[in-house]
């Protein structure tokens, strides 16, 4: 089974029916947002706003405050535990655009690039204290639990995904254990506090965790194969970066699989950094277009969507299971 792009005739999937529920949850944890990331030294809240209000969706908070509608959570400390979920994020898109060397990141100037790499790392680490902050002020130590894992699981991620760099040799399974780190532990995180501070059964717990593990997934393959169809304009940051940053995604694993010994050579070279041109790219995008590993890819994509909607299941019909699953259908849709 597949996940289902368009449910209605005509109708694209959107975040839309998300953002309208959660709106004015929104507006409360937009508002610890800005509190917290404030600070006496006036570099911090302008290095830290200028990516905090660079244009993203705020999808993973959103995911949190959903979930807590879903589970009918009548509190108030999901606002505060949304804010440590986007700081978590906030801080690792730090990090990753200081170890990549990204001069873009939502079509915008990257912060290592306009204040320096040393700035930007400690800017990371200030956003990763308050984010602890957050949780703790959340007064569930179960949740504090999970949100603190997160944030060591993503490290690792990022630590594996550092030592493959240019290893035209990484398996698949390795692959999937790397992006099941970096970016599908946050997405499962901020859905699975939402019934912890509930007091709902554990097998909320399990199914909330598993569709946003599931979505991560899905939107980490599709962020993957996007690199090679999609322009700068359209990813918001600059076409070809795994390519020339020697990063085996699927799409490229899967093209050197299916390749040629002719083809496997120049895979090799140009993920040991020797073939980085952008006609060296454009030969890359031809590759995984005929090898069929985009297509692949983004298969795959579905495939792990349909596996977040399912874990669902458990949860009663309405407009919060609706949206939710509709945010599934908008990071895969995202490739067309």
């Amino acid at each position: 089974m597949i996940a289902t792009l368009h449910r209605l005739p005509g109708h694209a999937p959107s975040l839309d029916p998300m953002i309208g529920l959660v709106a004015r949850d929104m507006e409360q944890v937009n508002a610890v947002i800005v509190e917290r990331m404030q600070s006496d030294i006036p570099l911090i809240p302008e290095l830290a706003g200028h990516l905090i209000a660079g244009g993203g969706k705020r999808l993973r908070p959103m995911l949190t405050l959903a979930s807590a509608r879903l589970v009918g959570y009548e509190g108030d400390r999901h606002y505060l535990l949304a804010a440590a979920v986007e700081f978590i994020h906030t801080a690792t898109l730090l990090h990753d655009d200081v170890v990549d060397g990204s001069d873009l990141r939502r079509g915008k100037r990257t912060a290592n690039i306009i204040w320096g790499n040393p700035a930007s790392v400690l800017v990371g680490d200030f956003l990763f204290s308050r984010s602890f902050e957050l949780m703790v002020a959340g007064g569930s130590l179960r949740a504090l639990e999970i949100l603190s894992n997160a944030s060591a699981v993503i490290a690792e991620g990022e630590v594996n995904q550092l030592t493959a760099v240019r290893r035209v040799d990484l398996a698949e399974e390795r692959y999937l254990d790397i992006i099941g780190a970096k970016t599908a532990a946050l997405f499962a995180a901020a859905c699975r506090v939402a019934p912890v501070i509930a007091g709902r059964p554990s097998a909320e717990e399990a199914a909330l965790d598993a569709y946003g593990r599931y979505l991560g997934v899905a939107f980490q393959l599709v962020d993957d194969a996007i690199d090679y169809t999609s322009d700068a304009g359209t990813m918001g940051k600059d076409a070809g970066d795994d390519f020339r940053e020697g990063k085996m995604t699927l799409p490229v694993i899967l093209a050197y699989a299916r390749g040629d010994e002719g083809e496997r050579a120049f895979w090799r070279d140009a993920v040991e950094g020797r073939r980085a041109s952008d006609a060296d790219f454009a030969h890359a995008v031809e590759l995984v277009r005929r090898s069929r590993a985009v297509d692949d890819t983004f298969a795959r994509a579905r495939h792990y969507g349909q596996r977040a909607i399912d874990a669902l299941a458990v949860f009663g019909d309405g407009a919060v299971k609706d949206a939710m699953i509709e945010a599934v259908e908008f990071a895969v849709a995202r490739a067309y």
